[in-house]
């Protein structure tokens, strides 16, 4: 059984900027462990044969081939801006 200490779950308690209390170190301590312990477990399976799984849902992506459409005129897409200067659409800055 992989044991932590409680210096180790206070070192990553630290690393995580996590504030604990000496119950929590303790309790966080075991359940760590236990989680490591099962990771031990895990190990020993036999995993040789088994191919990497990418999706276990069954959905797909469908892609759709890119076709050139007839866009707005730029003189009708003007016309119906709220703000527009010297031919081009006038939007609110978004940098400062």
């Amino acid at each position: 059984m992989a044991k932590l200490t409680r210096k180790e779950v206070e070192h990553i308690a630290k690393l995580s900027r996590i504030e604990l209390t000496k119950e929590e170190v303790e309790k966080f301590r075991r359940e760590l462990s236990s989680i490591l312990d099962y990771v031990e477990k895990l190990k020993e399976v036999d995993t040789e044969k088994i191919g990497p799984t990418f999706q276990v849902t069954g959905v797909k992506n469908v892609f759709r081939p890119d076709e050139i459409e007839k866009s707005l005129e730029r003189e009708k897409l003007l016309d119906n801006a709220p703000d527009k200067d010297d031919g081009y659409l006038k939007v609110k800055k978004v940098f400062n």
